[in-house]
Order: structure tokens, then C-alpha cells, then sequence
């Protein structure tokens, strides 16, 4: 009754299952070195009831705020501290005032601050990532523990929309995708065919055309290896583009590196045509997933097939053509070529296993690779492998628990990026001498984070240099990033400006960084993420997601050109004579390329955050690295253009939809965008 008292009409056993698991328990974050690993624990009667109010808070307010506040992870750290609530006794219209604020946060904030220095968070949102573990997981005999699948029932439960899909993502409309991957994940992970959620989820996917053959091709893929959808219905993955030399304009080394290490896996899986093992469950799902008997559908009409809910970039003629060859070639391929490919993939595919602790760069390579090794090293069968074993150990490293049950994050956190930005708040408030401890963890991650050496044959697996740069998350995972390189250098120059004995890194691994982001400097002037971009917009024809746009190679950003051109101007004070004229000289080009991609309505189009206020915050902030900058009539036109749209409230708020339709699309205000706008 208490139960139903806090969740209302939306009780399912998914959430009964969730709340038996955790009775007399709570969920505890372990963290070392940054990796970030959810196991229950025993605990006190009134920690276990702030979860659980915490858990019922979110569902009566869900259809508000669907994003959690972390408050599973946040009660933990702050239980037993006797937090202030009374905002009275601060006077924002003062400096005294301001400073006080600026206290009583850090205060706040260093409580959540794990040993090892960083700050943990929810880096969840998209839907599409944790069917693909629950389906490697069934397919390898991979065992979850029993928490965890109620957590993540609970998780998918909860995330329901109202016409019983599920979308690309948590604030999504209905998708195919969505819809058919969730539902596979719940009905293996035990969820009921005849539960409600079943019945309403599989009563909207039966109301599209085909029902799950319209699904993108990511889904086409997960689905066929679990043995619910033909191969003949996917259109062609080829693992012999990775014997192309690196001169052709199809070998993967020019892709952005997400979507290379992405079809890697797919390239090894869908070449040899590795499938589960039919079992009832899969029988069933053959029945469930689509309106007509699976015996009766056209497999090969479902090649291009993609229902149009789903349809963000359409197949264009080039891919249209590559696709029919590719299918020709599928016909008669040659045997020994196919296994020379397949040997070459899992060599690529190793690799990266290797280079990233088991890690790998993101959860939907990490899914396919350990997939993919578990039929080349274990022939679908139990066996020692060491390279499978790994992969199992790494899995939880990518799954986070809050308040709506248990997700598959899109990264393994956001340590680094989370905890540089952090260090440099704090500086900016002037009271780092009355947070020496926190401080104190807080370079200690600095200093383990950063890449100290380049990947054992980079070029041959056509990775970018690595020494000195800072990747987003953890040094296990290791991938270096421009702007994470930037950020994490303005942090280490914040303690060599005004740190104390033992927090100031070795200067050489400062020239470090350095070195690493002038490498990264494009032909344009800009930085792009990963790596240098390798290959020709044309190539972006060939874009076979059907989801996704602009993922084919890695372009050039505001946000990540910003972060080194100030990163760099920092540097260039604190070291004047350190390869003076180079560093002077990519500041200029960079400067340059800032302008050249300004808006014609003085604004910036953010592609790693919300967006065109986020994108705003990282032009002016690379502008006015020198004087000459700020009076610049590019920062004019730009704080015109935020002026114009701030709400009558005094604050700003943008809504991610401005990502998709790349024009501003306003919402009521929130602390985060108004933060960035009064910071540009």
C-alpha cells in the first residue's frame, strides 16, 4: 500500500521486483581512480527511506523533469551532515554576500567529492544503449545480478512513454527503435509478455507499418544477432573496407573514430553471421516483435525500410548504390578474402580491448567488441578466455543507479571533463586557501588522469598521438580529447598559479599537452574532438545510421577550438617563451576560425550541449582571451544575441531541440543555460 501510495498507477511487478531486491539496502557507489562501479549494501533505516523518498519524488514529478538529480548518490555522500537549508542569511547584493553563496557551495560541493578527487554523476539519457548489453549479455550467458535487472526493469518501466514506446532517448518521442529495443531488453531481463507494460508497448509497435522491420540499422543489427530479424534484411557491413589502404576514401581510419570503432564489431559480427542459438524466449519475440508471422516477411524488402518516425537521415543515392554492390558482393564474396578481413577486424578489435582496459571508447562498441570476441575466442561456448573474462569485468563500469532505477550511461562518466571544470571554479571564487583538502584530492586526479604515453602501434591502428593529453573520463579508458586536453591543462596552470608544495604537475608534462594540441589543429583553424579530421564532408553521403547525423568524420568545433585557444592564451602567460611563435600562431588561426563559423544572428551552434547558449558561452570565452577581442564586433553581436533572448524572468533556458532543428528553441528558464549566458 505504501508502495502504491508513491508510485501510483504505474505499479508493475518490474517495480515491485526493484523495490523487494533493495528492502533493507541501498545502493553504494565504490570509486578507484575514477572508475565508478553501484553494488548494494546494508544500511540504516533512515538512509534506505530517504532512497526510496528520493525514488517515489522523481515518479510524481517525472512528467516534469525526466532527468534524475542523482539523489541516490547524493544522500549517501551528505547522510550524517547536518546540511543548511535557510537561505536568509545571505545577502546576494553584497560581495560579502557573494562570497558566502560561493562558501556554502563549495562547502556543499566537496562532501560529493569522491577520495580519489573527481566528482561522479549520471551521464545517462540515451535509450538505445543498454538494450545492446542485455542482448550480449543473454547471447554470451553473461549473468546480471538479480538487482540489477530489476533496477534496470525499473529503469525502462519508468521511461515508458504515455503511448507505451520508448524513444531515442529519455525526453524522446516514440521511436521503432526505441520501442522494439526496449521491449527485447524488458523480455529478457524477465519482464512478462502479458504485463502491462508488454501489452502496451507491443500494442504501439504493431500500429507501424511492418511493426520492428522498420527499425534504423543499429537496430536491424542487434536484433538479427539475437536471431529475431533476418540477416537478409540488413543492408551490407563488409569487413574487407578495412584491407583498403589508408589513400582510399572509404578505409575506416578517415571516419570519426565513434563511428569506426562502432562498425568495427558490427563488420566482424555481420561477416561471419554469428547468431544466437534459438531458444523459446527468441521464438516468442519472433512473434511479439512484428504484426505478421515471421515466417511471412520479405527480409530482403526490409533492407532500406525504415519507418519514417524514425528517419532523421535519409539514404542518399551514393549510399543507395554502395549498398546494392555491397549486396551483389555478398552474393559471392570470396572465402579466403572474407577470412583475411575477419582476422584483420579482430586484430583492430583487440586493440582497442587492450588500449582501453576492456573499457573501450563508448558502451555500444563495448557491447559488439564483447560480443564479437566471445564468438571468435570462445566458439559460443563457456571457456577461459581471458580477453571475454576482461570484457565481463569491465561491464559495470558503464552502469549508473539514481533515482529511476539502473542505466547504461553513454560514456564511463565524465570524470575528468566534470572534476577540470570544477578546479577552475573554485579558483575563480578566490577561497582556495579554505578548501586545501579538496583541492589537494582534486589535483591528485588531475595528475593520475593524464596520458602519459601513445597507444603501442598508433599509426598501424590509426590512432592520433596520445602523450600529455587528458581523455574525458578515466586514464583506464585513456582516448584523448582536444577540449578534455584543454580543460584538464587550464586546471593544472589554476595550481602552478596558485597552488601550494606537491600540486603543481612537472612542467614537462605541461609542453606535454601542449605538443598534443597543436598536433590537433586543423587545416581550418579549428580543433575537432578525437583526432585530426581525416576524411571529406563527402563522405558524410555514405552515412548508413539512418538516426544520426554529421557522424562520419570528426569536424571542427566551437567548443573544442574554444577550450584550446584558451588553454593555449593561459599557457602562453604562464610559459611566454615555450615555443612562442607556434603557439601565438595557432591562436591566431584559431581566433580566425571562431569568426569564420559565427551565425549571421551573432550566435553559435553547440554541438556538446544545449546548445546555441552553450555554443555562445564557448565563442566569446575563445574571443576574449586578449583585449583586442573583447571589443571585438563578433562578442557585440553575440551578447546582442543573448540579450534577445532572455526570458522575462531574468533567466535563460533552451530546450535540446534546438539541436535537431539547429535553430534556438526556447523553454522556461534554468539555472544551467542562464549560468552560460551570464558567463559569455
Amino acid at each position: 500500500r505504501e508502495f502504491q501510495c508513491a508510485y501510483g498507477d504505474i505499479v508493475s511487478t518490474a517495480l515491485l521486483a526493484a523495490q523487494h531486491c533493495t528492502m533493507g539496502k541501498v545502493w553504494e557507489l565504490s570509486t578507484e581512480r575514477g572508475r565508478q562501479t553501484w553494488k548494494m549494501v546494508e544500511a540504516d533505516k533512515a538512509l534506505e527511506e530517504k532512497h526510496n523518498k528520493a525514488c517515489s519524488d522523481w515518479v510524481q514529478n517525472k512528467k516534469q523533469t525526466k532527468h534524475s538529480a542523482d539523489r541516490i548518490m547524493r544522500l549517501s555522500k551528505t547522510h550524517g551532515h547536518n546540511l543548511p537549508t535557510d537561505k536568509s542569511d545571505i545577502d546576494m547584493n553584497t560581495p560579502e554576500g557573494v562570497r558566502a553563496a560561493c562558501r556554502k557551495a563549495i562547502n556543499y560541493y566537496q562532501l560529493i567529492q569522491e577520495e580519489d578527487g573527481h566528482w561522479s554523476g549520471d551521464y545517462g539519457g540515451p535509450m538505445f544503449l543498454m538494450p545492446g548489453l542485455v542482448i550480449t549479455c543473454y547471447i554470451t550467458k553473461t549473468q546480471l545480478l538479480p538487482e540489477e535487472k530489476a533496477e534496470m526493469r525499473k529503469y525502462l518501466n519508468l521511461h515508458q512513454n504515455d503511448d507505451g514506446g520508448w524513444g531515442l532517448h529519455i525526453e524522446g518521442k516514440s521511436t521503432v527503435f526505441g520501442t522494439a529495443m526496449q521491449y527485447t531488453a524488458l523480455r529478457l531481463l524477465g519482464e512478462e509478455k502479458d504485463s502491462q507494460v508488454s501489452v502496451r508497448a507491443r500494442a504501439w509497435l504493431h500500429k507501424q507499418k511492418g511493426g520492428a522491420t522498420g527499425i534504423p540499422s543499429w537496430g536491424k543489427f542487434w536484433l538479427a544477432t539475437l536471431g529475431v530479424y533476418d540477416w537478409s534484411g540488413l543492408n551490407v557491413v563488409p569487413p574487407e573496407l578495412w584491407l583498403l589502404p589508408f589513400w582510399v576514401p572509404l578505409n575506416p581510419g578517415r571516419m570519426w573514430c565513434h563511428c569506426r570503432v562502432v562498425y568495427l564489431p558490427m563488420c566482424y559480427v555481420y561477416g561471419s553471421r554469428k547468431t544466437c542459438k534459438p531458444d523459446s524466449l527468441t521464438m516468442a519475440l519472433r512473434e511479439e516483435l512484428y504484426p505478421e508471422p515471421y515466417e511471412s516477411i520479405d527480409w530482403p524488402a526490409q533492407r532500406n525500410y525504415i519507418n519514417s518516425i524514425d528517419l532523421y537521415t535519409p539514404h542518399s543515392t551514393l549510399l543507395k548504390i554502395f549498398n546494392w554492390l555491397g549486396y551483389q558482393y555478398e552474393k559471392v564474396h570470396i572465402k579466403w578474402l572474407r577470412d583475411w578481413s575477419l582476422r584483420t577486424v579482430m586484430d583492430h578489435i583487440h586493440q582497442e580491448d587492450h588500449a582501453t582496459k576492456y573499457i573501450d571508447i563508448g558502451p555500444v562498441n563495448k557491447a559488439i567488441n564483447m560480443l564479437a570476441v566471445w564468438y571468435d575466442e570462445c566458439d559460443g561456448k563457456a571457456s577461459n578466455s581471458i580477453a571475454f573474462q576482461k570484457h565481463q569485468e569491465r561491464v559495470r563500469d558503464y552502469l549508473w543507479v539514481a533515482e529511476d532505477g539502473m542505466k547504461m550511461q553513454g560514456y564511463n562518466g565524465s570524470q575528468l571533463w566534470d572534476t577540470a571544470f570544477a578546479c577552475q571554479a573554485i579558483f575563480s571564487t578566490g577561497l582556495q586557501a579554505e578548501f586545501s583538502q579538496c583541492l589537494t584530492k582534486l589535483h591528485h586526479y588531475i595528475d593520475i588522469t593524464q596520458v602519459l604515453e601513445d597507444v603501442d602501434d598508433n599509426d598501424k591502428y590509426y590512432r592520433h598521438i596520445s602523450t600529455g593529453a587528458w581523455p574525458f573520463s578515466t586514464r583506464d579508458h585513456g582516448w584523448p580529447i582536444s577540449d578534455c586536453t584543454a580543460e584538464g591543462l587550464k586546471a593544472a596552470l589554476s595550481f602552478k598559479k596558485h597552488g601550494g608544495p606537491g600540486q603543481i604537475l612537472d612542467d614537462g608534462r605541461l609542453f606535454h599537452a601542449v605538443n598534443y594540441m597543436l598536433s590537433m589543429q586543423n587545416p581550418d583553424g579549428g580543433w575537432a574532438t578525437y583526432e585530426l579530421t581525416r576524411g571529406s564532408w563527402l563522405i558524410e553521403a555514405l552515412n548508413p545510421s539512418e538516426v544520426f547525423g554529421d557522424i562520419m568524420i570528426d569536424y571542427t568545433y566551437v567548443e573544442c577550438s574554444s577550450a584550446c585557444i584558451q588553454s593555449l592564451a593561459m599557457f602562453a602567460k604562464a610559459f611566454p617563451e615555450h615555443r612562442k611563435r607556434e603557439v601565438q600562431a595557432s591562436i591566431r588561426r584559431g581566433l580566425k576560425f571562431i569568426k569564420s563559423i559565427q551565425r549571421k544572428d551573432g550566435s553559435w551552434y553547440g554541438s556538446w550541449g544545449v546548445c546555441f547558449t552553450y555554443g555562445c558561452w564557448f565563442g566569446i570565452e575563445a574571443l576574449t582571451v586578449n583585449e583586442e577581442g573583447k571589443k571585438s564586433k563578433e562578442v557585440a553581436r553575440c551578447c546582442d544575441w543573448l540579450l534577445s533572448k532572455q526570458n522575462d524572468d531574468g533567466g535563460w533556458g533552451e530546450s535540446y531541440m534546438s539541436c535537431v532543428t539547429k535553430e534556438y528553441c526556447p523553454t522556461e528558464s534554468h539555472v544551467v543555460c542562464t549560468s552560460w549566458a551570464l558567463l559569455a
